[in-house]
Parts: C-alpha cells; sequence; structure tokens
C-alpha cells in the first residue's frame, strides 16, 4: 500500500509540474541576468506553489470543490494570457527598435511568482483528491505533507532541468533577445489555452 500511494503521488507530481517545465524553459531563455542564485529561485518557486496548493486544496475539502473548479482554469489562463501577451509585445516593440542590440529582459521575481500560482492552480483540485487518493493510509494528514513533499520535490527537480536547458537555448539568441521573448510569450498562451481545454476533457495531456 505504501509503495503505492508514493508512486501514485510521483507520477501525479510529475504530470503537474509539465506546465512549471516549460515555463521555466520560457524563463531560461529570456532572461539575460540569470545567476546561480536566480536560475535556482526559478523552479524552487514554482515547487513551493506545487506543493502549497495541494494542501490547501486537502484541508479546504470537497465541499468548495465545485466551485473552485468552475473558474480556476480561467483564472490560471487569464494570468499566462497577460504574461505571454505581454512578452510577445516587448519583443515586437524591440524588433522594431533601430538599435541592433536590444536590452535584455531582465529577472523578475514578481513575474515568477505570478506564473508559480498561475501553474500551480491546477494542484488545488489535486488536493481535494487526496483523501481519496490515501483512502489505505494509516495517518492520512502525515501523508498528506509528505505527497505535497515529493509533488513539490519533484516539480522543483523537473522545473530546474527547465531552467538549465533555456538558458542553453537562449544561448542562441543572444543577439536576438527580443526573438526569444517572443518565442517564449507564444508558448506561455499556449499553456494557458491548452489548461483551459483540458479542464473541459477536450485533451487529455
Amino acid at each position: 500500500m505504501t509503495f503505492g500511494i508514493v508512486l501514485s503521488v510521483f507520477l501525479t507530481g510529475i504530470s503537474l509540474s509539465m506546465d512549471a517545465f516549460a515555463v521555466s524553459i520560457c524563463d531560461g531563455m529570456v532572461y539575460r541576468d540569470l545567476t546561480k542564485r536566480k536560475a535556482v529561485i526559478m523552479p524552487l518557486t514554482f515547487g513551493l506553489f506545487q506543493a502549497l496548493m495541494p494542501i490547501i486544496g486537502f484541508y479546504v475539502g470537497m465541499a468548495f470543490m465545485q466551485y473552485i473548479e468552475a473558474f480556476d482554469h480561467w483564472i490560471a489562463f487569464a494570468i499566462l494570457l497577460i504574461i505571454g501577451g505581454k512578452m510577445i509585445l516587448d519583443g515586437i516593440k524591440e524588433l522594431r527598435s533601430e538599435e541592433k542590440e536590444v536590452t535584455p529582459k531582465k529577472f523578475s521575481i514578481t513575474e515568477v511568482l505570478i506564473q508559480g500560482v498561475a501553474t500551480s492552480i491546477d494542484a488545488l483540485a489535486v488536493g481535494f483528491s487526496l483523501n481519496t487518493m490515501l483512502g489505505g493510509a494509516d495517518n492520512v494528514q502525515l501523508w498528506a505533507w509528505c505527497s505535497v513533499l515529493i509533488i513539490g520535490l519533484t516539480t522543483f527537480i523537473i522545473s530546474l532541468a527547465g531552467v538549465v536547458f533555456g538558458i542553453k537555448v537562449g544561448k542562441l539568441f543572444r543577439k536576438k533577445a527580443s526573438v526569444a521573448e517572443i518565442i517564449g510569450g507564444a508558448v506561455l498562451i499556449l499553456i494557458a489555452v491548452k489548461i483551459v481545454l483540458e479542464s473541459y476533457g477536450l485533451i487529455g495531456f
């Protein structure tokens, strides 16, 4: 039973981390002033939010699930659409600039926090199902906390890999930061659309 629970939670963590992974790649591509500390802050933020949301959902309980599920995906959609749209507009503006080399986009902790919220909202619903997932455990509350730690750690590791990959890809656009910014913004918008489509069962990945 214990192994089954851990495996289920681990696979859930991988599934939940995919959006954060994609956003991490975008951030790694776009931000040009990344230090090791800043590069770790991004996956750490995504991991913390992915752990926080399920535990909130676990304690809020099923009573409010129907109300939250009605609009949670639209919140994530709006946040990612705004951030992605702004990135595209900024990139286009820089492309039209007469300067030969545009000003690189700088790291923004505020933007990373907003991304963390947007990519973890779906994890809130997972918290509602933890009671069912952990139904066979002796101490459900203890297992709930262990579960969110596994989910958060999984997201952190996968997102860190995304940031590293994004940095390597971003080097290809060192003199065209605007191109990377447009690509990153487009990816965020695609993620926003994916979240909405998934919520209505139109896609299943």
